[in-house]
């Protein structure tokens, strides 16, 4: 397959998609090493195809009739699960963590949790990687951009969040 056909084949398998697809998946379905996925995901940005890096793998963010709102919060560690669970069971999607940072500025990870299982994948990842959550930056302060299909569910999380002492 010639490398623009794959490409546009790529752009379609992340748009039908709900969940995020692994470098090594398209890699194997395309019948190409995993360098040659990242080289055509770089050339498929550089034509204005919005796709993310997740933690889970790529996918791609095309703004469809969705509210954000940003969060400013703080928590210990312990907390993460309790945090996610919470916007999650309201229906909304964590976007990304952020942290402003004295030297760096604003370093943002993305995340796109929508679901108890990428949560629990999430929260594995950091455990056996012994990975340093970007929140231990600022002590525990930190921002997540969440997305919903309405602005009643955003209002709702926020209000679960101002319960659980979360919100700063």
């Amino acid at each position: 397959m010639e490398g623009a056909n794959r490409r546009d084949n790529i752009k379609s398998d992340l748009r039908k998609s709900d969940e995020p697809i692994t470098g090594s998946k398209l890699a194997k379905l395309y019948s190409v090493s995993r360098q040659v996925i990242v080289q055509d995901i770089a050339l498929l940005r550089a034509t204005g195809c919005k796709i993310i890096s997740t933690s889970n793998g790529y996918m791609i963010y095309e703004n469809k009739k969705e509210y954000t709102k940003l969060l400013a919060v703080k928590h210990t560690q312990e907390d993460i699960r309790d945090e996610l669970v919470t916007i999650i069971d309201f229906g909304a999607t964590v976007v990304n963590v952020m942290v402003i940072h004295p030297v760096y500025g604003e370093i943002t990870a993305n995340l796109m949790l929508s679901s108890r299982k990428h949560i629990e994948d999430f929260i594995d990842k950091l455990q056996k990687n012994k990975s340093v959550p970007l929140m231990r930056l600022k002590n525990g302060e930190h921002y997540h951009l969440i997305k919903a299909n309405n602005a009643k569910i955003l209002d709702q999380v926020e209000k679960e969040l101002y319960k659980k002492g979360f919100l700063i």
